[in-house]
């Protein structure tokens, strides 16, 4: 056995105790390897016959790494995927290490979701031959800071970078970094019906020329900041995007379907994901596949055969009664959370579980930016839990839910009973933080309502 495969051994027995112990080993194996090898992505990825790629965001990265594993997957490539939600340097030691162990066909191609924080180091250690850079939202700023703390750090990325990137065209920040990249694939959204009537949100990010500091003047919002815009100052604007997004009809919050445009042609995808968000990260993981020359019948039936990531619009069975839970984690996720549940008529039964923990950003005065005034007349009734429950309960007494509406419940099993007990044989809408979402989908897995929050499903 040589030193580095004693390492490995070493790493695999620090993960399966942990199982052991009911723990999740979904990064644990890969940080100890990584302390006793600092070098272990670079060795364990190496000899991927297709090297990998890479995917950040603020916002979508687990479902658009999800619409793209399926879309390979319809293509005949096998991969090595972080799809738990690992996406810091050990959890993706852990997968290629993982990888070396299992079973089926041996993977071709890396395929690795990577927090936004960490894509300097891990991009260093993959040399991926491709790099997707969505979107950048205000997010855990005790953590990342201002946006254009992390927008530097991608910069660095991007000017050391030998792979192609894939970038969204309709965040100006991110659009950007492309300006002296070569042959960059941009995407983004072609369809001036899904624009918000009402402009830029109170709470938009990304206001301001990155080159020169001018104001951008908006043709048309989308998501937050997101759109066709221009610099009132130097002119820059928004690039064509070469894979687009026309012709979108949203289903409430079940499905979405829109025509796709590439160079290669254009067809109807339909997505079992709802929302416009989910529009935007079916957009990425096309482009995605564009980069890797993947036929578009392959791309799209690969998006239609994807199904929701735990956490990220999955619906459960609970009792007989459907809870459809949605991570909310910044603002302007929370507003497309909102958006897309006003897209179905009637009133609504919530259950809130806002957590502090160090994965959800210590600082939650996030939720004052959100805009749940936009549907507070439509609850019918909000259960409140979690950490920080009570000051949730107060943000939707603020934003207009009547104060009979709302109960608050600090154990989150009771909250959940309290949440089924109020609804009748209406859907609940659960809308958790991250450490909050594996904390509600634990519980579940308790009650034998859904499998472990520490795998796919």
């Amino acid at each position: 056995m040589s030193f580095f495969a004693a390492k490995a051994a070493l790493a695999r027995a620090a993960g399966a105790a942990s199982r052991l112990t009911g723990r999740g080993a979904t990064s644990l194996p890969g940080t100890v390897l990584l302390a006793l090898d600092p070098t272990a992505i670079d060795r364990l990825a190496s000899d991927l016959p297709r090297g990998s790629v890479v995917i950040s965001a603020t916002n979508g990265k687990t479902t658009t790494a999800a619409l793209s594993g399926s879309i390979l997957a319809r293509a005949g490539i096998a991969t090595v995927d972080n799809f738990a939600g690992a996406n810091m340097a050990g959890g993706i030691a852990s997968a290629l290490l993982a990888r070396r162990r299992s079973g089926g066909p041996p993977a071709e191609l890396g395929l690795f979701e990577v927090d936004e924080f960490w894509l300097a180091s891990v991009a260093g250690s993959l040399r991926p031959r491709v790099i997707v850079l969505a979107n950048l939202f205000r997010d855990q700023l005790d953590r990342y800071g201002e946006l254009e703390t992390i927008g530097k750090r991608w910069a660095a990325v991007v000017a050391e970078a030998t792979g192609r990137l894939v970038l969204g065209a309709d965040d100006p920040l991110v659009a950007a970094l492309g300006a002296d990249a070569s042959d960059p694939i941009y995407f983004g959204i072609e369809d001036e019906s899904m624009a918000r009537p009402d402009g830029l949100a109170h709470a938009a990010d990304s206001k301001q020329c990155r080159r020169c500091g001018g104001a951008y003047r908006y043709e048309r919002v989308y998501i937050g900041h997101l759109g066709v815009y221009e610099c009132s100052n130097c002119g820059q604007r928004r690039p064509q995007p070469q894979v687009s997004a026309h012709a979108i009809r949203l289903d409430g919050v079940r499905s979405a379907r829109f025509e796709l445009r590439t160079a290669a042609g254009r067809g109807e995808v339909e997505l079992s994901l709802p929302g416009l968000y989910n529009v935007y990260n079916a957009l990425a993981a096309a482009a995605l596949a564009t980069a890797l020359d993947i036929p578009l019948a392959a791309i799209i039936d690969g998006l239609a055969a994807a199904a929701p990531m735990f956490g990220r619009g999955e619906r459960v069975s609970v009792g007989g009664r459907e809870l459809q839970i949605m991570l909310m984690k910044n603002p302007a996720g929370a507003n497309e959370i909102v958006r897309t549940i006003a897209l179905d008529p009637g009133e609504h039964h919530m259950l809130g579980v806002l957590n502090d923990r160090d994965a959800d950003g210590r600082d939650v005065s996030w939720i004052w930016d959100a805009d749940f005034e936009d549907f507070a007349a439509s609850v019918a009734q909000l259960t409140c839990t979690g950490a920080r429950g009570s000051e949730l309960a107060l943000r939707f007494k603020y934003a207009g839910v009547a104060p009979e509406r709302i109960t608050v419940e600090s154990d989150l099993s009771r909250a959940i009973d309290v949440a089924l007990d109020v609804a009748g044989e209406s859907t609940i809408y659960a809308l958790p933080t991250y450490t909050a979402m594996l904390e509600l989908r634990e519980v579940l897995r308790k009650r034998g309502q859904t499998t472990s929050s520490w795998v796919r499903t």
